[in-house]
């Protein structure tokens, strides 16, 4: 995969790309990455991006021409189909299915917008994907972008230490992830669960699956709502519901 991120601070990226997941990612060349500083492609005389809205209102508007100019040097003629995602808080809220169906992709354009917004006809003709990651504002893109990236590329084939991590995650079974515990099996007097102990896999598959279920119905009580529950699954949940 190779993504581009056009951002008026690409230096505020440096940070996450060179450390941890992001950097041994790129070291395994499962990703490229480039920032682009989309003032260097403003033909205006004073370097401006932004402008004031048509009609008053606050604040400064980001022009089209610069984002127009930098997208289709950097995407191909021939690649029109790649997604090119908005980072606003007016977009689709943000999922690990999003991530999930993301990651499938060879490129992947953002664009990190400041100021009161972007000109309509950005998103109109460039943008296929307009992204939120809560419903706040944030003083730019950048900080979304970091999210959206950081979450796609950890599932690029290779770049987690151990293949199950990431469907194991949680989110992506549509329930949250059990609980997990390590060495020492007793700490400060609490004790590791016995069935971890045990070596039994069937048994710990089954303690990992009811207890990651509790806890979504404990937490996010809405995931469930979009899950189809087994026949087990309904018995447990109508015992939670009593107690």
């Amino acid at each position: 995969m190779h993504i581009d991120i056009l951002t008026l601070f690409p230096e505020m990226f440096d940070g996450v790309l060179n450390h941890s997941i992001m950097k041994r990612a790129q070291d395994k060349g499962a990703f490229s990455c480039q920032t682009i500083n989309f003032r260097e492609y403003t033909t205006n005389k004073h370097n401006k991006v932004d402008d004031y809205p048509y009609g008053g209102g606050a604040g400064l508007v980001l022009t089209p021409q610069p984002i127009f100019d930098a997208i289709e040097d950097i995407r191909p003629a021939s690649q029109q189909k790649t997604r090119v995602i908005l980072m606003c808080p007016q977009g689709e809220p943000y999922t690990q299915a999003k991530a999930e169906e993301l990651a499938k992709e060879d490129q992947l354009i953002f664009i990190c917008g400041h100021y009161e917004g972007y000109d309509e006809r950005i998103r109109q003709e460039l943008v296929t994907d307009e992204i939120s990651i809560g419903d706040y504002v944030l003083t730019g893109g950048e900080l979304g972008a970091m999210v959206v990236m950081d979450s796609v590329v950890r599932l690029l084939p290779d770049v987690l230490g151990n293949d199950q991590s990431a469907p194991e995650d949680s989110f992506s079974s549509g329930l949250l992830e059990h609980p997990h515990y390590t060495r020492p099996a007793e700490f400060r007097g609490q004790q590791v669960p016995d069935v971890l102990l045990s070596g039994n896999h069937a048994k710990i598959a089954e303690w990992r699956h009811y207890e990651s279920l509790k806890r979504t119905f404990t937490r996010r009580p809405d995931l469930l709502e979009q899950r189809e529950l087994t026949d087990q699954e309904k018995q447990w949940v109508q015992e939670w519901k009593k107690s």
